[in-house]
């Protein structure tokens, strides 16, 4: 792997996805004290004729618009301009474009959805909307996880696998694992990138195994099993529900602290009260502040998960050998850092790095008893 490449990769991405945050949240703040929210509330309500359904549309349509204009230019240097200096891509501009749309637009039904059930909360239930909120949100979170599989055909080209042997390999380790899955699936994605990947999508009885083509393609079947064992780990230790248990956690936090900054700056900024719509920005900027604060703490949880998941692939094919190849196979081609600085990967990483799993995985020893840890 030549890893002066990867770590210029990720610093450059790093750097642009620093940038496009920080320019979001100058648009959020900068609309509060100079009463562009204020303003933007008003032409809503003139032009919807005060119908407070329809202005939550109409200022979240224009505020969404205006914070794309700022992102895109760093969002097309993530997404295109390096990737392709980089040979990450294979995806033709103009995909990239139509995909890029269909997800802004995905994304501001999401957001002016997601801005009225706020509002109407805010104005329901007053004292107490950030709880009552957070447990609307969470249980969505969770529906979505359950529907995961049969979403997924929406968005990806998935077919089964027509590897017989492999396809029941995996699903045999799935039984062994006890985390049967209904089906493995090819995920076709060689068309817009070289990067290799395998999941578990869906939870509980809806699990579905999909492994890339891209990974097929360059990967041992032994190889594709211990990534396969490793993705097990999560639904076997419940890493899954942990992510959204501290998901729920994040979002009550978050809805909490806005609540405050709200009933607190709200009178400072001109609003006429926590459920006025001018206020969505100052929500997004306090939620989205707590939530950036956490990140790090998301990424010791999630490192401990992917350590623990290691070892548990480990123990479930002892087979090191296949672990360390795949490894290295998976560094070289989706271009990881091997070695980040412990700084960078405290506040970036949601995984332990390359070498460190490397080195893990050659000290591994297997079990005394030979069972597999649950």
């Amino acid at each position: 792997m030549n890893e002066d490449k990867a770590a210029r990769y990720h610093r450059l991405r790093r750097r642009a996805g620093m940038l496009g945050t920080g320019a979001v949240a100058a648009v959020l703040l900068l609309s509060l004290p100079t009463g562009l929210s204020v303003w933007l509330r008003n032409q809503a309500d003139a032009f919807t004729g005060n119908s407070r359904p329809l202005s939550v549309v109409f200022f979240v349509g224009c505020f969404g618009l205006v914070v794309e204009v700022v992102q895109l230019p760093l969002a097309y240097y993530r997404a295109v301009t390096l990737e392709r200096r980089y040979g990450l891509t294979r995806e033709a501009e103009a995909r990239w474009w139509s995909g890029h749309v269909t997800a802004v637009g995905t994304n501001l039904l999401v957001s002016v959805a997601a801005a009225s059930v706020v509002i109407a909360l805010q104005r329901a239930v007053p004292t107490w909307w950030w709880v009552v909120g957070a447990v609307l949100f969470s249980m969505t979170l969770v529906g979505l996880a359950q529907l995961a599989p049969a979403l997924l055909p929406l968005f990806d080209d998935l077919r089964p696998l027509n590897r017989p042997s492999l396809a029941g390999r995996l699903a045999a380790l799935a039984t062994r694992a006890g985390t049967p899955v209904v089906g493995v699936s090819e995920w076709r994605v060689s068309g817009r990138t070289r990067r290799a990947s395998a999941t578990l999508a869906g939870v509980g009885a809806h699990r579905r195994i999909l492994v890339s083509d891209t990974l097929l393609a360059d990967h041992s079947d032994e190889e594709i099993e211990v990534i396969i064992a490793h993705e097990l780990s999560h639904h076997v230790h419940h890493d899954i529900w942990v992510a959204m248990g501290l998901e729920v956690v994040l979002t009550l936090l978050g809805f909490f602290v806005a609540d405050l900054a709200l009933r607190r700056l709200g009178p400072w900024v001109g609003l006429s009260g926590p459920s006025d719509v001018a206020g969505l920005p100052l929500l997004a900027l306090a939620a989205g502040a707590v939530s950036l604060g956490l990140v790090p703490l998301a990424h010791a949880v999630s490192r401990a998960h992917e350590r623990r998941a290691d070892r548990f692939a480990l123990d479930t094919t002892g087979n090191p050998s296949a672990f360390v190849s795949a490894m290295r196979r998976l560094g070289a081609t989706n271009l990881a850092e091997e070695r980040p600085s412990a700084l960078v990967e405290l506040l970036f990483h949601s995984h332990p790095s390359v070498a460190s799993r490397i080195a893990a995985a050659a000290a591994w020893t297997a079990p005394v008893s030979g069972t597999v840890e649950r």
